[in-house]
């Protein structure tokens, strides 16, 4: 079973171009569904054969997914990473039949996005100092991430020629190697050209406290870079970007993708197309998008409830009310 799993995974970075994230998730879930089955089998992984992972083996890994106390979302994706590797044994001739499509996908929770509202999402634009090159890079930063929605993993990503002022356009990379057009605003541009002039200082190490001049990034020329003139990893971009957060706001668990959420978010409530907000966001599905509706929803019955002259009547008029009528 090691074996056609190591075809699989192969097949998907040569064939389906999947990236090495996506690659190495597919592999953690595969090898946790294996794990499991062997288990219940009795037998070691290594002498596992494709008839083992049947519908029964499916159901009983959910089931135990299930005690262990993991999501919903994240047993659906375990179940999906085993059906789309149970349809390629089936291409391949290695299994006849297709035991995943025999097993119901558990039923997702639907989850409020964690956004700031646009008074905190003004409060965190304005939180990095603006006295020196790494704060106007932070603040270029967090303005472009709010003005486009991008991913952490797409601003990362960026690269100099991938943006154009004059237009306020940028090209990104999205998940699947899908590229795509995304808008940005006036704010996120002025503050892109602020940066741009200290970002040749932190390329070529001028007022950085450095004593050697380093050379630049030599896989392509990033846009975002450390005080070493080296691209942002993802990793960085999190960090500073919950720093901020912290300095600016009272609010506990908010993510970098918190900014993301806060863009559709604030988008929807000011009346944009769900459609047009899912080609911004660069979501493969529409269902994916029309979860800030939710959030929409929240807030127009929490407005409701404050507004109704009626609405927090609930206890003793309610039910008068209803009694007579």
């Amino acid at each position: 079973m090691t074996r056609h799993l190591k075809a699989f995974l192969q097949f998907l970075a040569l064939n389906r171009n999947a990236s090495a994230h996506t690659v190495r998730a597919y592999e953690s879930d595969l090898g946790q569904i294996l794990a499991y089955t062997a288990a219940a089998a009795k037998i070691s992984v290594a002498d596992l054969q494709p008839s083992h992972l049947d519908r029964m083996a499916l159901r009983g890994f959910l089931g135990d997914l299930h005690k262990q106390g993991h999501t919903r979302a994240s047993a659906a994706r375990k179940l999906a990473a085993a059906r789309t590797f149970l349809k390629y044994l089936r291409r391949e001739g290695v299994i006849e039949d297709d035991p995943g499509s025999l097993v119901s996908t558990p039923k997702r929770d639907i989850r409020m996005p964690a956004h700031l509202s646009e008074g905190e999402m003004s409060a965190l634009l304005e939180a990095p100092a603006v006295d020196n090159p790494l704060g106007r890079r932070d603040r270029a930063i967090l303005e472009l991430f709010y003005a486009s929605g991008l991913r952490v993993s797409e601003l990362a990503g960026l690269d100099i020629d991938h943006v154009n002022l004059s237009a306020r356009m940028v090209r990104v990379l999205g998940k699947g190697g899908k590229e795509r057009i995304v808008p940005f605003n006036t704010s996120a541009a002025k503050a892109l050209r602020v940066y741009f002039s200290d970002r040749e200082q932190l390329v070529r190490g001028v007022g950085t406290g450095r004593g050697v001049r380093l050379q630049p990034d030599p896989r392509r020329d990033p846009l975002f870079v450390n005080y070493r003139g080296r691209r942002l990893t993802v990793r960085s971009i999190a960090r500073l970007v919950g720093r901020y957060v912290a300095a600016s706001s009272a609010r506990m668990g908010i993510s970098p993708h918190a900014l993301r959420h806060s863009f559709a978010t604030h988008l929807l409530q000011r009346g944009a197309d769900l459609r047009a907000i899912q080609e911004l966001l660069g979501h493969a599905r529409l269902s994916t998008t029309q979860r800030y509706t939710h959030v929409n929803a929240a807030q127009l019955l929490d407005v409701y409830r404050k507004s109704h002259p009626r609405a927090e009547r609930a206890g003793g008029a309610g039910r008068a009310g209803k009694a007579g009528e």
